[in-house]
């Protein structure tokens, strides 16, 4: 058997109004509570603050996290939090990536240029809870903060000392997200599941197991969440699926449908989840050649009646499952559609290519000039 390593991730609590429980797990003193302006706006946080405050605990709220959130952004959370015990990163992944870090910075004294990379974060961080408000990202599940730091270049801290604490899976958070950001976010996840299970490095058994049950939780509940947007036992299974890719990808990393997608959220502003759904077909159809075995036995995890069929047949099958979810979803099926045009393929195929941790997980290898292809085939 081939040797492999994996982490589990933070302790998990799974419930219906999980986060009115925040109060009772974070210690005693200030408590730092990075969220974003739209998730204040929509008073998401209320029940939450209410149960740090009866429980004595000050809370700190740093409001101020965008998408894809900066350098500054991440220094100004760390400087709020000065003086603070703990962390509650609450939203979505943004938010979550910057309290990641923050979490990390305020309890290590780091310097912040100094652990880019992987598991260059060796110190100990304040305790810290996780709270997604959209099954997407899984950010509560892994070691990993995304962060950008100059136009659309990101970098990464990737180290088992940015684990949460706790990560608290409330469906009642997401009952009221519009269908577009359940449909992306959810999507996005199914990659990250997708990815994860067809990686070329940290491929392992547990990984491969917890890929396959994100995968069969989110397409079974996509739209059926997209559609009765208030049934929690969807809303739940998503959550769940979202966590458990979130772990897979943890410990078997992503490849080239993320590293494609970036630069559309770099610049054109695009969310990530629908990001990566813009470019999936395509990359998972350049993929076929090296993968088709795997992708032939995902085709078979969500359609049983594929089991008869050859393999090249079953990996047909799985792509063309992703992609009636993705028009099911009512998402922008074309890049034309999110302001890119023909243009823009050369910048688009040369930012790809800076991708190089994500690029090398891939299970065919892509040039510039692939990737200029995918990205006009997605025009």
């Amino acid at each position: 058997m081939k040797a492999y390593e994996f982490i589990y991730g933070p302790k998990l609590i799974a419930a219906a109004g999980a986060s009115r429980r925040l109060g009772e797990l974070m210690p005693p003193g200030r408590c730092l509570f990075v969220t974003d302006a739209q998730v204040r706006g929509l008073d998401l946080a209320r029940d939450a603050l209410e149960s740090l405050e009866a429980s004595g605990i000050e809370t700190v709220v740093f409001d101020a996290v965008e998408a894809d959130p900066s350098r500054d952004t991440l220094l100004a959370a760390v400087e709020a939090g000065r003086g603070c015990s703990s962390v509650v990163g609450f939203g979505g992944g943004s938010p979550m990536d910057v309290a990641k870090l923050a979490a990390y910075l305020i309890g290590s004294g780091d310097d912040l240029e100094a652990i880019w990379g992987v598991g260059k974060a060796t110190g100990e961080g304040l305790p810290l809870a996780l709270v997604p408000t959209t099954a997407g990202t899984g950010s509560e599940a892994t070691p990993v903060s995304v962060i950008t730091v100059g136009g659309s270049v990101k970098l990464a801290v990737n180290s088992p000392a940015l684990l949460a604490r706790w990560a608290l899976l409330d469906a009642e958070l997401t009952v009221g997200l519009p269908r577009h950001v359940t449909a992306a976010t959810g999507i996005d996840a199914m990659v990250h599941a997708i990815e994860a299970y067809t990686t070329a490095h940290k491929k392992n058994p547990i990984s491969d197991l917890l890929a396959r049950e994100a995968l069969k939780l989110l397409s079974a509940n996509l739209i059926r969440a997209c559609d009765e947007p208030r049934d929690l036992d969807a809303r739940s299974n998503m959550l769940l699926g979202a966590h458990l890719a979130g772990v897979a990808f943890a410990n078997a990393p992503v490849a080239a449908v993320h590293a494609l997608a970036y630069p559309l959220g770099g610049h054109f502003h695009v969310p990530h989840g629908l990001s990566n759904a813009l470019v999936l077909e395509q990359v998972l159809g350049h993929n076929m050649p090296a993968a088709m075995a795997l992708y032939a036995e995902l085709g078979t995890l969500l359609d049983p009646s594929l089991g008869s069929e050859g393999q090249q047949a079953q990996a047909s099958g799985f792509v063309a499952l992703m992609s009636d979810l993705f028009r099911r979803s009512g998402l922008p099926q074309r890049l034309r559609e999110v302001g890119v045009t023909a243009a823009h393929l050369d910048l688009l195929a040369a930012e790809a290519m800076k991708q190089e941790r994500l690029l090398v997980n891939n299970p065919r290898p892509i040039s510039e000039a692939d990737a200029r292809r995918l990205y006009e085939a997605a025009l």
